[in-house]
């Protein structure tokens, strides 16, 4: 009986670990960015407009966090996924809801001084069909690292871009407060 048992346990041992899964997506609970940093899943969740789910939305910190704050005084490697589950999101859409939420959530003194960089953001992306992934890397001394689709559209500078980028999903105004909570859930 004691071997029996035994078994199980090494059995149970060897198997993987249950992934977290949304609207049918395999979300990671860790990743690994490019330098080797590991990163864990902060909070995770689907991004509703009306009756539609438009995209799952998943927050990697170096440490998890219970609050904005917390995130945006963080130095170390952030990650933003948007999984796309819409048929399709056009750009005009998607820049319009940038714009909206940079608006939402950025003191008004600040967003002349981000204005160039978020028009450079804006002009990295074009439709968003079912299946594409936008990841938005925060990279400590580089900046904002986008990629659309799996190409590399390039490198938006200053964590202060990063930090109101991260407040359209984590601000006092965000995208939807039901996102902003599941996004922060980790660190609670």
């Amino acid at each position: 009986m004691r071997i029996v048992l035994m078994t199980c346990c090494i059995l149970m041992l060897a198997l993987p670990a249950k992934a977290l899964e949304i609207a049918g997506v395999a979300v990671p609970e860790a990743i690994t960015g490019d330098d080797g940093t590991t990163m864990v899943l902060n909070g995770a969740g689907v991004r509703s407009k009306f009756v539609f789910d438009i995209y799952i939305a998943q927050l990697y910190l170096e440490k998890a966090a219970a609050e904005t704050k917390d995130v945006i005084a963080a130095d170390g490697r952030k990650r933003m996924v948007m999984h796309f589950l819409y048929d399709k999101v056009e750009k005009a859409q998607l820049v319009e809801a940038w714009n909206d939420g940079f608006n939402n959530n950025t003191p008004a003194d600040e967003l002349p001084a981000l204005q160039q960089r978020i028009d450079q953001f804006n002009a990295m992306f074009t439709d968003a069909k079912k299946g594409d992934v936008i990841v938005l890397d925060y990279i400590p001394n580089q900046g904002t690292k986008v990629t659309v689709a799996g190409a590399e559209k390039g490198v938006i500078p200053g964590k202060d871009f990063n930090d109101a980028m991260l407040l359209i999903w984590l601000g006092d105004k965000p995208v939807t407060k039901n996102l902003r909570a599941k996004l922060l859930a980790a660190g609670k």
